[in-house]
């Protein structure tokens, strides 16, 4: 609750109504300054994840790291209204020399900081230097409890080393006797491991996990199935039909992440979420003007009123689990 200042309250506030009356004219109206925002430390990664554009080098953007300088220019511009940033976009975050210091710089400013991670940089420096840069939340990604499951997907890894550094680090919080940050166990669940999600749910906390999150597994091209699937039930996002595999969730024709928050890639190109991945639907850029007035761009506009029209029409949203749960409804 540190992080809920009375100027986050307002602006939350102004982003909600802005949202509702949004979907109740049909056209888009916004007030307030993203409350939420993932930034891109780096799009490089060690692995080589098959349904991953930045591990299989399918990316057509240039590869490269946020530096310090242009990310306290976005802090600096965002911080008396944001709450939350995500270190994490494609990528693995740890391969950012200056990383630490991206979480320092947030933390500085009240803000809570997550990122995610393939686990493999976990080693005893890298863990202190995780616990004393104050960051709050952090995703370990382990999909499979032997190492036949685990490279199944996450190609060139390896899950001894994986689960070496989660012990590493909660140790090193125990030491220190830091309540962060909050390891959370993210299991991607694969034709290759659904056998193995009660385990993970136990194994995760041994190892020193906090909290073990099961997640459903996004498929680029899922329309013509693909042999890491999941059989059909509750832990695919897809379901067949006569005329192939579709997403389970409708898409309604508004989406309030487009109102609270956005993403930055590591070049400071602004993107309306996570499912533009390779910034197919680039918005504006740090360097050429302020953030706000990139936020209030007619650009913006228009990205907005393609959302209240015709949200099934654009790329990016076709694979998206936005319009499950709470959503849905706001």
């Amino acid at each position: 609750m540190k992080f809920i200042t009375f100027p986050r309250i307002i602006n939350y506030i102004k982003l909600l109504f802005g949202y509702l009356l949004s979907r109740l004219l049909r056209r888009p109206l916004h007030y307030g300054m993203p409350a939420a925002v993932s930034i891109e430390p780096t799009n490089r990664c060690n692995l080589h994840c098959p349904e991953c554009p930045s591990g299989m080098k399918m990316l057509s953007r240039d590869a490269g790291f946020m530096n310090i300088d242009s990310f306290r220019s976005i802090i600096d511009q965002l911080s008396p209204q944001l709450t939350w940033v995500t270190l994490y976009f494609q990528g693995e975050p740890f391969m950012n020399p200056g990383f630490f210091d991206l979480i320092s710089y947030a933390r500085s400013r009240n803000i809570f900081v997550s990122s995610s991670t393939n686990g493999h940089f976990l080693d005893m420096d890298n863990a202190k230097a995780t616990v004393q840069s104050g960051l709050n939340r952090l995703i370990i990604s382990v999909d499979g409890t032997d190492q036949q499951a685990y490279e199944a997907y996450r190609a060139g890894g390896s899950l001894k080393k994986v689960v070496e550094g989660i012990r590493t680090l909660a140790d090193v919080k125990k030491s220190a006797r830091s309540s962060t940050p909050k390891i959370i166990i993210q299991f991607l669940v694969l034709k290759s491991n659904q056998h193995q999600v009660k385990e993970i749910r136990r194994k995760g906390i041994e190892w020193g996990g906090d909290k073990v999150e099961v997640k459903t597994a996004q498929f680029n091209d899922f329309s013509h199935g693909n042999p890491l699937m999941p059989s059909p039930g509750k832990y695919s996002r897809y379901r067949m039909q006569d005329a192939g595999w579709k997403i389970k969730n409708i898409l309604p024709n508004h989406c309030f992440r487009m109102w609270a928050g956005c993403v930055m890639t590591w070049d400071g190109t602004i993107v309306p979420c996570c499912f533009d991945k390779d910034a197919q639907h680039p918005l504006g850029e740090i360097k050429t003007r302020s953030f706000r007035e990139t936020w209030t761009s007619n650009e913006y506009k228009d990205f907005r009123q393609r959302i209240l029209n015709e949200r099934e029409q654009i790329t990016i949203c076709k694979n998206c689990t936005e319009g499950m749960g709470l959503s849905r409804w706001f």
